[in-house]
């Protein structure tokens, strides 16, 4: 691998799609190797919009908006960071040998819609999950429930971080669930999938990167497995490593394998999983770093998002960590078009061991992730405590 000089002839320039928390830590970890950036997003001065070289502001579900800012930006590399892209647009992109995806057009394709992968993992795999079955009505869905039973998840198929997410407990959940799936998809009148209610005992995120090794062959390696809450489908905290039994760590890097195999490329895979016992069923899986893996900021040699810069630039990688740790989210706390200001940093950085990352979003809701706390500690648990205690000293008031 070359890498040339930013902003000139000779740079390698990566387009990134989708420019929120995750995209500007993938830029961070992109410009320290001397890589030229281009951040896209639907809305101006996005995280990643503010460390780029240079930014976009598109609706990336428009293919010809898409593709003329692939014309005219002429990146080697694209790297989709968020699911709510023209993902056949990618394709075509990538055949048409404009820019080569990362992990790869096709992956992001099925990712982004929960029939696809989660047909893929149960019919083609035939990996572990949970019962599962798509309806496109109300009346469908409710059929559907009586054969599954109580509780149950409902989830658009086109959607992202628990977006029109619901947990249902009897039918008369069933109606109010159906609205919130149609409203919070990214397509109106959509599908929706329900799913059974596994009795697990936790869940865990198992980062899972494909890399280049020495002898310029795609190989798997695994972090150490991601243990995570979530509330309404979006996650509130999470730490590394989570303890789990020898039998369950390598049923879950199995089935990582098998489905990050199946999609190809290199990059690093987010695969979600629930576990009980030694028991491990599939939950999903993200082309891209992912929400819960930003505890490795303060865990790892290398955190996600130098693994996921290394990797699709062809370089070496690291998932050995260091020490543990964990995270917490700290939330807007306000609706504010305007932004908001932080107080109580200095509190929250006097507890020991801890770090924080706000990350500069230009508008506010109450349920807004705006940053998060990072801590160490001697254990897990002392690791948790203190990222809730730094998060919980950041107070946020309105401009």
């Amino acid at each position: 691998m070359k890498l040339g000089t930013p902003l000139s002839a000779t740079a390698l320039k990566v387009m990134l799609l989708g420019s929120g928390e995750l995209g500007k830590e993938v830029v961070i970890a992109l410009q320290r190797l001397g890589v030229e950036v281009i951040a896209v997003d639907r809305y101006p001065n996005a995280p990643a919009h503010q460390v780029a070289h240079r930014f976009h502001v598109i609706d990336m579900t428009n293919p010809q908006a898409l593709r003329a800012l692939v014309e005219a930006e002429k990146p080697d590399i694209i790297v989709p960071e968020i699911e709510a892209i023209a993902t056949d647009m990618l394709v075509e992109i990538e055949k048409a040998g404009l820019a080569e995806v990362i992990p790869t057009a096709r992956a992001a394709q099925t990712t982004m819609n929960r029939e696809r992968i989660r047909d893929l993992a149960a019919d083609v795999l035939k990996l572990p999950t949970s019962r599962y079955a798509y309806a496109h009505s109300e009346a469908e869905l409710r059929t559907h429930i009586e054969r599954i039973g109580f509780p149950c998840f409902v989830k658009p198929v086109m959607s992202s971080s628990g977006k029109g997410q619901s947990m249902l407990h009897n039918p008369a959940d069933i109606q109010p669930a159906w609205e919130h799936a149609m409203r919070a998809g990214r397509v109106s009148g959509g599908t929706v999938i329900v799913e059974e209610f596994i009795d697990f005992e936790f869940e865990i995120t198992l980062l899972t990167v494909r890399a280049l090794n020495a002898k310029g062959e795609i190989e798997t390696y695994f972090c150490d497995p991601i243990g995570h809450i979530q509330k309404q489908g979006d996650y509130v905290e999470s730490w590394q490593p989570q303890a789990m039994s020898a039998t369950a760590l390598k049923t879950a890097q199995d089935i990582a394998y098998k489905v990050t195999e199946n999609l190809g490329g290199r990059g690093i895979f987010g695969v979600e999983l629930f576990v009980k016992g030694d028991k491990v069923w599939f939950s999903e899986v993200s082309p891209r770093p992912h929400d819960t893996g930003m505890v490795t900021m303060i865990t790892q040699q290398q955190n996600e998002f130098e693994l996921h810069a290394r990797a699709l630039l062809g370089l070496p990688v690291s998932t050995t960590l260091r020490n543990m740790g964990a995270s917490a989210v700290i939330y807007g706390g306000y609706d504010s078009p305007e932004g908001l200001i932080y107080e109580g940093i200095e509190e929250a950085l006097r507890i020991p061991d801890t770090d924080l990352r706000l990350f500069g979003k230009p508008e506010a809701f109450i349920k807004r992730r705006m940053g998060v706390a990072l801590a160490m500690g001697k254990t897990v648990e002392e690791a948790r405590e203190r990222a809730k205690l730094a998060a919980s000293k950041v107070r946020t008031v309105k401009p």
